[in-house]
């Protein structure tokens, strides 16, 4: 009785602080009295960030040829160098400001930078198809990545709208959706770059796709993100707009853990900073980028050199049946484990398990078709959603780990940093790869061996990073 009557208070209180005209009461007021599943905002949240990630990963289909055509390089072997600065600018202008846009979707509202980061899509996607000069494409796409802040507002927003009980989809929701737009991005691209060329009964060459033969592709995500634009204008705010003291009251929800292994309800602390809350995430964050960089590399590099012969169909069959995995097991599987396990041995469990599958990589070269691609395609399977697994499960902790006028900012700060990896690990991967390439013959650890025992060292550092004192976790979870 004792626990009940502690628990009923807090209750009533929270009821009592509902302002009138403040949107972010509005919101928990309707989680109150809708305590099911909010699908129609989760779509919604579905669509944005997919619109935000199809320009990130649309264009590599295509980029060697409009570099090509644009004619800034002197030689062949100096397209990759000038297609390189175009991949990163958009990385390099996330990186800017990403934190700065979480701060101000901590101040004035979450509806705001999401709007604002929508139209940069709507606007620079085509103007990036339009360019005809190096300095237009490589403007584009910086300034693309510099007003594009979504990211990290809408981790903070997934969460906001839905009870805690339904966080772990909200936020694995957020990681399909970028999962599957990094999927769609270069198919769109891949089959829409070139129309005069591959469709010529349908776009003559004297069209306006004729003159800007990478138009197409550009203008099929603005026209896309135009109507999610729109409908924008229904995305409501959670962001309270009262007084800080109110606010700490209203947000007594967010101070409530809903745990499946107990029918209490249990008050929690916010005890961990926006520092803390970055560095735990810091080695799972680069471990997924250089592996999923290294991966791609490998994966088209020839048999002799360690990898496996794949055209780059072959890859895209991998890739496309990874998808559609990730969007199976984030939206029906993960939830469960979620709530059988919690985040932080959810996160143990998946690491070890990825540190496992790395060592299998190496023997897969030497299987023939076509147990070779049924093996890379499970190998795959696997691994993405490990990691995926790893990532949702800090998203978790991290939107835990602080208040609402804290939580944009932090995700935009775990953003940051993502991106300053992505802008520079290419390079580095590159430098990895070429060297393993050229100890293909060794005794000890040749090339591929060597490749994947490096990114098991990387996870192993991500799997004590997960044990105290490197993490520290809101109380909520600390039994885990």
């Amino acid at each position: 009785m004792a626990g009940g009557e502690a628990a009923a208070p807090l209750l009533e209180k929270k009821t009592a602080v509902y302002r009138e005209g403040c949107p972010g009461c509005a919101v928990e007021r309707r989680k109150t009295l809708n305590p099911g599943v909010p699908y129609k905002e989760f779509f919604h949240i579905w669509t944005i960030i997919l619109v935000s990630c199809l320009p990130i990963s649309s264009l590599f289909p295509f980029l060697y040829f409009m570099i090509r055509d644009l004619h800034i390089a002197k030689t062949v072997e100096d397209i990759g160098f000038y297609a390189g600065f175009v991949g990163a600018s958009y990385m390099l202008g996330r990186t800017l400001t990403s934190t700065a846009w979480g701060m101000v979707a901590d101040r004035i509202g979450r509806k705001p930078v999401i709007v604002l980061g929508i139209f940069s899509v709507f606007l620079f996607s085509a103007l990036f198809g339009l360019s005809v000069h190096y300095w237009m494409a490589i403007s584009t796409r910086f300034l693309l990545g510099s007003l594009n802040g979504i990211i990290g507002p809408i981790r903070a927003y997934a969460i906001e709208v839905c009870r805690p009980e339904h966080h772990a989809i909200a936020l694995s929701l957020v990681s399909t959706a970028w999962a599957i737009g990094l999927i769609v991005g270069p198919t769109i691209g891949g089959y829409l770059a070139q129309p005069t060329e591959k469709y010529p009964k349908l776009f003559p060459v004297d069209s306006l796709f004729g003159r800007f033969p990478y138009f197409l592709p550009c203008l099929c995500i603005s026209v896309f993100s135009f109507p999610v634009l729109i409908s924008c204008i229904w995305l409501p705010e959670t962001l309270h707009n009262h007084n800080t003291d109110e606010k700490e009251d209203q947000a007594s929800e967010s101070l409530t853990a809903f745990f499946s292994n107990s029918e209490e309800i249990v008050e929690h602390n916010i005890t961990s900073t926006m520092k803390n809350n970055v560095l735990k995430n810091w080695p799972l964050m680069s471990s997924i980028i250089l592996f999923c960089i290294i991966f791609s590399l490998w994966a088209e590099s020839g048999r002799k050199y360690g990898g496996l012969s794949f055209s780059s169909e072959d890859v895209g069959q991998v890739l496309a049946i990874t998808g559609v995995s990730i969007l199976v097991y984030q939206t029906f599987i993960f939830p469960r484990i979620i709530r059988v396990l919690g985040p932080i041995n959810t996160s143990r469990v998946a690491i070890s398990m990825s540190m496992v599958l790395l060592f299998t990589y190496a023997p897969i070269t030497h299987l023939s078709r076509p147990w070779s691609s049924i093996a890379v395609n499970i190998a795959s399977i696997l691994k993405n959603n490990f990691l995926i697994t790893i990532v949702t499960s800090s998203f978790i902790l991290q939107n835990n780990s602080v208040t609402q006028d804290q939580r944009a900012t932090a995700n935009s700060l775990a953003t940051t940093l993502m991106s300053f990896c992505k802008t520079f690990a290419p390079a580095g991967a590159g430098i990895v790869f070429s060297w393993a390439q050229k100890r293909q013959h060794v005794f000890f650890f040749p090339g591929d061996q060597m490749l994947f025992f490096l990114l098991a060292v990387v996870e192993l550092v991500g799997l004590v990073w997960t044990f105290k004192p490197f993490l520290v976790v809101p109380d909520q979870f600390a039994s885990n």
